[in-house]
């Protein structure tokens, strides 16, 4: 069962919008689904609802809720894709883990909920990472994660897990960053990288043109055993 709700926001800054999936039975931990550049759309409900078929309650913020509340865009339409990018250049990432704080908070209140985690995709992967850096989350995972390779310096600061998933063909993260972030990161203790030969970014997307079946199972399927290890 999924639901759109609010959540505060820190420093009363107002209230937060989200889509929220619970599960139908004993909720094992809670996800915060962390979307692209593209809004609470399909795909991420989509995704919002097999966390909550696996058990999981899952809950995905509305990221631009400050500038553009309610978007959803379809990264087939060009049109939609260049809006999308518009809106990327309006975010500020510190304040987005300020509403990822608040969603932590939010969900930690809810009975029976002991750990939160985290998937991020595009800039959610981004976010992924910072919220491993800059909060107390139990467990993150990015999918091509963009900019990361700009805030290694933040890496020490990593006190629970961290996966991340890296496409060697991504568009938009260089292979000159990729090679930065497992220079950074392989070492780390508390980090997983795993990189996916060929693929390109939005490979993990649940519906369109850029999905790559194969490797969204087997990335999907890594996540899934990392969340079961790490939140139960």
């Amino acid at each position: 069962m999924g639901e759109n709700i609010t959540f505060a926001a820190m420093h009363d800054e107002g209230e937060i919008p989200g889509y929220l999936a619970v599960p139908e039975g004993p909720i094992r931990a809670a996800i915060i689904v962390v979307p692209e550049i593209f809004g609470v759309n399909p795909g991420i409900r989509h995704k919002c609802k097999v966390w909550a078929d696996l058990g999981y309650m899952a809950l995905a913020p509305d990221i631009f809720w400050r500038f553009a509340p309610g978007v959803e865009l379809d990264p087939d339409v060009p049109e939609q894709m260049e809006e999308a990018f518009g809106y990327f250049g309006q975010y500020d990432p510190d304040k987005g883990v300020q509403d990822i704080e608040a969603a932590i908070r939010f969900l930690r209140d809810y009975e029976g909920i002991s750990k939160v985690g985290l998937v991020g995709f595009c800039l959610g992967g981004r976010m992924a990472y910072m919220t491993a850096t800059r909060t107390d989350i139990d467990a993150s995972v990015g999918y091509y994660g963009v900019m990361i390779d700009q805030m290694l310096g933040e890496s020490h600061a990593i006190a629970n897990p961290l996966m991340l998933h890296i496409p060697t063909a991504d568009h938009l993260v260089s292979a000159e960053a990729q090679a930065a972030i497992h220079a950074a990161l392989d070492p780390h203790p508390k980090v997983t990288l795993h990189d996916y030969a060929g693929l390109d970014h939005g490979f993990a997307a649940e519906m369109g043109k850029r999905r790559d079946e194969q490797g969204a199972e087997l990335a999907d399927r890594r996540t899934r055993d990392f969340f079961a290890r790490y939140l139960g």
